[in-house]
């Protein structure tokens, strides 16, 4: 690293030009590639997706997308009555007019299955809406929802109004949109600056930024260029913007921070620059290309979208790094000096508050060791109990809209229940039906049959992702098996089938290339076997722990009264997996960032604990302070109406945060000094097969101990 500092620092002005060049295109390409990111979440050779594939292109609608509902409240004598049937009528005839060519049913229109559609006491009815959708944008009723709502707005049914609700009406959270990836980044931008001013002091807090202004946008060029070569998902916005401040303000921090602790030890500012190059840099590369490799082994997935964020987060960190260990070095060599105002006094490079936790943690480690475990093992035990589906209709109606919510309320109270929300769809041959199972209800509608074929609708009383919800489904399923040509389509089957895609077999593989690379990597980063493994056996605590507070907070409610909502009931089927591959690439950069001063410490000649208290003490505030960054961005996501956003942003705030102070403050530095010289193990199998050679402590000790060597062509300078 230190060669590429000397190279960037001869070159000055070729490396300034080349990134600005870079990001101005980048800021072109993110407003071109908008329109180029797909909106669809599509599992090819999944069963009930070619099923529901089937379905749009012979019906034009329905398959993966819920239909929309009117609920409408009748008169005494409901159906029977002159009044009640003239209401629905005047009602259909609305919403044909709205949504000309949706795919509808009601009690009028589908008089041999009219029962259906009828509350118990007659009072309460509803009719489904299959609209075409639209498939340039995340809502495919964008345009349809607002007609439907316009077309029936102020209408009246026995005095009361007509309810439009529906699956993805209570998923929009009553918006539109919510917030935009640009304020999303705004926010977090001006959260991370508050940080970095808190820890510098100085206007060397806008640096953090200014790398992370380069190699965001220049990230875009890559993700343009891949939306020509495959599908890329509209998700890589917002990975790349907020993963992108996270890991480059990360960077940035630890070679600026190296920068200052050389200078304040007497380096003129060139030695300081390369030096940090030297050490710092080595770090950053390292860590980046353990984030490179935790994002890109999403691309192993069979699911596109996931490919796609896969493919696109392994560009942030690669460029992250890049900016780091060039254009950084540029700019602290030129400007690093005057960029100390206005502080006063010289940098403390050494945080005191951690290095006396380090001191309480070595000096009590097996109290700590159990402590930490003891906290974690509390937070891991709900995992156990996780299950993965759609947010249900009940929380996602707190951030709906008043209508949304009234449709719901006005469905479940009647007892029809929230399970016709999202129906599941059965294609026919013409000549077939279905007899319902259980408790569940089946519609034949009459005019849906085109070309031989005929579907289905069938629901139960309960949500289709509560237990109840499911058990239904393998009802349908075990009914639909015993009718000649019967395929299962509809959002219910197509989610279980999505579980099936994400979390079997290839998820195995994906996580032991995971594994197996980042400890190769970690291995000749640390010059160490047993490091790695400690660090991979941590990362997993630390996921695990995750999850667990997702499975509280979320699917049993315990705090989600914080965000209005009440219990989901599950996780969003995508999250876990979206946690993991961000959380482990984050969090491992911390790790690598603190191990690797621990090397540094003791291969100039520290004992083990005195290894581990230096290392904290000068990478604990570094680590905190980027935690908290990332922390506060997550929040910023968090801040869309979206229940299953709010899941996804809940899990990665609780996770950084815990890794960076429980897990990294407290149990990484307590086993480092449980296991003493065990750290720097290192076979000769795998000394030969890494060709690295095995960290030897010097001699001298304490703080006259010699330095890293910044010499053109020294080990630490490469």
């Amino acid at each position: 690293m230190a060669a590429v500092a000397r190279w960037s620092l001869a070159h000055r002005w070729t490396v300034i030009v080349a990134w600005l060049v870079l990001a101005l295109a980048g800021a072109a390409a993110a407003a071109q590639s908008g329109s180029r990111l797909s909106f669809a979440f599509d599992l090819p050779g999944q069963p009930a997706y070619e099923t529901n594939e089937e379905i749009v292109r012979s019906f034009g609608s329905g398959g993966g997308n819920d239909p929309l509902i009117a609920v409408v409240h009748l008169p005494h004598g409901g159906l029977s009555s002159s009044a009640g049937q003239k209401g629905l009528r005047q009602v259909d005839g609305l919403v044909r007019e709205a949504v000309p060519g949706a795919r509808t049913a009601s009690a009028l229109s589908d008089a041999a299955d009219a029962s259906a559609y009828v509350s118990k006491d007659g009072r309460t009815t509803f009719v489904v809406v299959y609209p075409v959708p639209d498939f340039t944008s995340s809502d495919p009723y964008t345009t349809a929802l607002p007609a439907l709502q316009k077309s029936l707005a102020g209408t009246r049914v026995a005095g009361e109004p007509v309810h439009v609700t529906g699956a993805s009406v209570l998923a929009a959270g009553g918006s539109s949109s919510g917030n935009s990836v640009l304020v999303e980044t705004i926010f977090a931008g001006v959260a991370a600056l508050v940080v970095l001013a808190i820890v510098f002091g100085s206007l060397l807090a806008l640096l953090p930024l200014l790398i992370a202004a380069i190699a965001i946008p220049t990230t875009f060029v890559g993700i343009y260029g891949l939306t020509y070569a495959t599908t890329m998902s509209t998700l890589v916005q917002n990975i790349v913007a907020l993963v992108g401040l996270g890991v480059a303000i990360d960077y940035a921090l630890l070679v600026v921070t190296r920068w200052r602790e050389e200078k304040a030890a007497g380096r003129s500012n060139r030695d300081a620059v390369v030096v940090s190059a030297a050490t710092a840099g080595s770090s950053v590369f390292f860590s980046g290309i353990t984030v490179t490799v935790s994002l890109a082994a999403l691309a192993l997935t069979t699911v596109p979208f996931l490919r796609s964020i896969g493919l696109a987060g392994m560009l942030i960190p690669l460029i992250s790094v890049a900016v780091s260990i060039t254009l950084l070095p540029v700019v602290l060599d030129a400007a690093g000096s005057r960029l100390e105002w206005p502080r006063k006094r010289p940098p403390s490079t050494v945080s005191r508050l951690w290095t006396t936790i380090a001191a309480r943690v070595v000096r009590h480690r097996v109290a700590a060791t159990c402590g930490a475990l003891a906290l974690v093992a509390a937070l891991i035990i709900p995992v156990v109990s996780l299950q993965l589906g759609q947010p249900q209709a009940a929380a996602q109606a707190t951030s709906a809209s008043s209508e949304a919510r009234a449709g719901l309320k006005t469905l479940t109270d009647s007892g029809i229940g929230a399970g016709v929300l999202r129906p599941t769809e059965i294609l026919l041959p013409a000549d077939r039906t279905i007899t319902a199972p259980g408790r569940t209800t089946v519609i034949h509608p009459g005019t849906w049959s085109h070309d031989g074929l005929r579907i289905a609708a069938a629901w139960g009383r309960d949500d289709a992702f509560s237990d109840a919800g499911k058990e239904t489904l393998n009802q349908l399923r075990s009914a639909a098996a015993g009718v000649p040509g019967a395929r299962v389509g509809g959002t219910p089957a197509q989610d279980g089938d999505f579980i099936d895609a994400l979390y079997g077999s290839n998820l195995r593989i994906i996580i032991t290339v995971i594994v197996v690379l980042t400890l190769l990597l970690l291995s000749r980063a640390l010059r160490s076997v047993w490091l790695p493994i400690k660090a991979l056996l941590l990362n997993a605590v630390s996921l695990a722990a995750a999850f667990g507070v997702l499975t509280l907070v979320w699917q049993e409610g315990h705090g989600s009264s914080l965000f209005a909502s009440p219990a989901t009931g599950a996780i969003t089927l995508w999250v876990p997996l979206a946690v993991f591959a961000l959380l482990f690439g984050l969090s491992m950069d911390y790790e690598v960032f603190i191990l690797t001063r621990i090397n540094e410490e003791y291969a100039a000649g520290h004992s083990t604990d005195e290894a581990v208290v230096r290392g904290i003490g000068h990478t604990g505030r570094l680590v905190t302070s980027g935690a908290l960054i990332l922390f506060l961005a997550f929040v910023a996501l968090g801040g869309v109406p979206q229940t299953d956003v709010k899941i996804l942003s809940t899990g990665l705030a609780a996770g950084i945060i815990l890794d960076a102070t429980v897990i990294r403050g407290v149990l990484a530095p307590a086993l480092v000094s449980l296991f003493g010289g065990l750290n720097w193990w290192l076979p000769t199998p795998v000394r030969r097969l890494l060709r690295i050679t095995p960290i030897r402590p010097h001699t001298n000790s304490g703080e006259g101990a010699p330095t890293v060597p910044v010499r053109e062509g020294s080990p630490q300078g490469r």
